[in-house]
């Protein structure tokens, strides 16, 4: 789910608020505002802005990015990400909107009512930005927190939010079509379905006494079922279905159900997206991998990143790629030692090497080390269009990542 949008429609001529016009598109800009303590840079963004020098506008789930014009003749790759809801979020979120019809008839008039967010906060769910929540990030040598560039796009997409703020649904992970079937779906079932009347039921005290005193026994485990992958009948005529396809479906629920009786629950809980990433990663073949492409909505390049995250590091390596993470300082600054130390044995000149976040690059070489959230190290190189892949098996050793990374950037 990717949209894009043009640069900013209007250029405001004076002060900060100017960008926005609605409460939600100011909220956006206080977030921007209050995570930075450099008032200098906000107000050199705020320039870029005015003057057009942010280009088109790419929204997908968990960020928003674009090229943004400089001081040098090649723009810059800025971006802000913001962490997408979990799909228990969205469940409670969605619920609160269909519990008040005035919440989704100002939604389909284009407002955004305050209440639905106070709702949705008293509810759990952050859905306008925090502070805290959005990261910024540039392709620039400058290291401001967030640095000019990405400031300027921060200030640019607000005025799309202002005229659409199913862009904020987007950046949590969902995009308009899909809220509103939900929403329907969600308003058909209450008004068909009727409230069953609560069970009487037994004082928790009492139950359990009776239980305490006859417990019952545990069923007996079935025998597992003989792994078959053919089909008892063929797929009936004219439904579309493929008895090949659905033979593939099935080999692929009978090896994870034997994984999951001998205890590996490592992909019990994949979302929908992870799953078609672990299909497409057992390389089904093109057809396949371009049906999972246009069945989810996924860019086909970053659809073909995940799954060579996939096959370097199952899950984990999906989110070392979607995700940037602030991880402990003392693993951060004892890899970079690691790495320095090797370097200069390896090299006869000093090797710059650039920190931010969970992320060590080589920039000269186009080697990125990320840390995963399962300590350990995943090599990318970076491509010719200054997009970065992952290269190689995860390691806990930075140097032994590094070396993986260097001898694939020597194929």
């Amino acid at each position: 789910m990717t949209s894009s949008v043009p640069g900013p429609r209007r250029a405001p001529t004076r002060g900060k608020r100017a960008f926005a016009a609605t409460w939600w598109g100011q909220a956006w800009l206080t977030a921007l505002e209050d995570s930075s303590l450099d008032s200098g840079r906000l107000s050199r963004g705020r320039t870029y802005a005015r003057k057009g020098m942010v280009g088109p506008v790419t929204i997908a789930p968990g960020q928003v990015k674009a090229a943004v014009q400089g001081s040098r003749p090649r723009p810059y790759r800025s971006s802000v990400h913001l962490p997408v809801l979990t799909d228990t979020q969205w469940d409670t979120l969605l619920d609160t909107i269909a519990a008040r019809a005035g919440h989704l008839a100002a939604l389909l008039d284009g407002e955004m009512p305050a209440e639905l967010v106070d709702d949705a906060r008293r509810a759990g769910v952050p859905f306008l930005p925090q502070p805290a929540e959005l990261d910024p990030e540039c392709s620039c040598p400058d290291w401001g927190y967030p640095c000019k560039h990405a400031a300027a796009l921060c200030y640019a997409i607000a005025a799309t939010i202002d005229d659409d703020p199913f862009v904020l649904f987007a950046l949590r992970g969902r995009g308009r079509e899909e809220v509103f079937a939900q929403l329907h779906a969600l308003r058909t079932a209450a008004q068909e379905t009727a409230a069953p009347p609560a069970p009487a039921g037994i004082p928790a005290a009492t139950a359990y006494a009776g239980w305490a005193e006859e417990p019952p026994a545990l069923p007996e485990l079935p025998e597992p079922a003989a792994h078959t992958t053919a089909l008892p009948v063929a797929p009936p005529p004219g439904t579309g279905l493929a008895a090949a396809d659905l033979e593939r479906l099935m080999a692929d629920v009978t090896a994870r159900a034997a994984r999951l009786l001998a205890g590996d629950t490592a992909h019990l809980h994949l979302t929908q997206h992870q799953d078609a990433v672990r299909i497409a990663a057992s390389n089904p073949g093109p057809e396949w991998f371009h049906h999972l492409i246009q069945n989810t909505g996924t860019d086909p390049t970053a659809f073909a990143r995940l799954t060579r995250s996939w096959r370097h590091g199952g899950p984990v390596g999906i989110t070392v790629t979607e995700q940037p993470h602030t991880p402990d300082p003392v693993a951060m600054t004892t890899a970079r030692t690691a790495l320095t130390t090797a370097l200069a044995e390896m090299t006869d000149s000093p090797v710059p090497l650039r920190a931010w976040r969970n992320r060590l690059t080589l920039t000269a070489d186009g080697i990125q080390l990320r840390l995963g959230p399962d300590t350990r190290w995943y090599p990318y190189l970076q491509d010719d269009d200054g997009e970065w892949w992952p290269a190689a098996p995860a390691d806990a050793d930075p140097v032994a990542a590094l070396t993986g990374a260097w001898s694939q950037n020597g194929e």
